[in-house]
């Protein structure tokens, strides 16, 4: 009778616990390069409370978006700016109600640790001692196109262009300032934050500043879409606020 009952309760056993593997999921994201940091950190917590585990893919936000529009696998897709957000939404490649605004940045100049040059507002930038400015591709970039847009508000694009060094995306402008193969760079000041060998020689206020803005949205073709819509609620929660906080995000309320 013992061993009958037994082998009556596996199965109920195995139908109690199977579920739990099951919906489990492997998560792809799609996220802007300046993430790559906090969204590591980030990772482990998720993956601990949810079971679900998260794959990224960092870039530049005008390659990811190129990227879904090819058909490339994505569940969650977070752009550092919203063009990039409506360009794949006008397509109907977004879940359109979960789209929400994340997060917010600022623009900083950055010099080599051991640099000796001195910027005291962004019209330096123009004077002819400087030689060279990283900057993420200003076309196409979000980081970029931001700076363009900065500065061209405050009149000096045309003073600097033959200056710029256009790089993928704003982590290849910080590391050719980090290497020394530029005298000086634009990037978000939360890239910054996490170099040890960069300097903010000058810090460009929200306020000043072009509007900054992180979208994130499930993807229309995700197969997986509860599960990627539990992740972008998470990424509002107090614990992933606390963190995105600490690496400089400026953060956005929850909608």
């Amino acid at each position: 009778m013992r061993l009958r009952t037994v082998r009556r309760l596996i199965p109920l056993l195995l139908l109690t616990v199977w579920p739990a593997f099951t919906f489990a999921a492997n998560l792809r994201v799609s996220a802007a390069a300046s993430l790559t940091d906090v969204l590591q950190e980030i990772a482990p917590l998720y993956e601990k409370q949810s079971g679900d585990t998260l794959l990224f893919n960092f870039g530049a936000s005008s390659m990811l978006a190129r990227q879904i529009q090819e058909g490339a696998p994505a569940d969650l897709f977070i752009s550092a700016d919203e063009l990039k957000m409506d360009q794949i939404s006008q397509r109907g490649l977004v879940v359109k109600k979960s789209r929400r605004s994340l997060l917010s940045n600022t623009l900083v100049i950055i010099v080599p640790s051991d640099s000796r040059l001195k910027i005291g507002k962004p019209a330096d930038l123009a004077d002819p001692g400087i030689r060279n400015i990283a900057v993420a591709e200003p076309s196409t970039v979000p980081a970029g196109i931001y700076a363009k847009m900065y500065l061209r508000k405050i009149g000096i694009w045309d003073k600097v262009t033959y200056k710029i060094i256009p790089t993928d995306n704003v982590r290849a402008a910080l590391a050719a300032v980090e290497s020394e193969n530029a005298e000086t760079g634009i990037v978000y000041k939360t890239d910054a934050l996490i170099s040890k060998v960069v300097r903010i020689a000058y810090e460009i206020s929200a306020s000043e500043g072009p509007e900054i803005s992180y979208p994130a949205a499930v993807l229309a073709d995700s197969k997986q879409q509860a599960a990627a819509q539990k992740l972008l609620d998470y990424l509002q929660s107090p614990p992933a606020q606390e963190i995105f906080r600490k690496y400089g995000f400026l953060l956005k309320p929850a909608k």
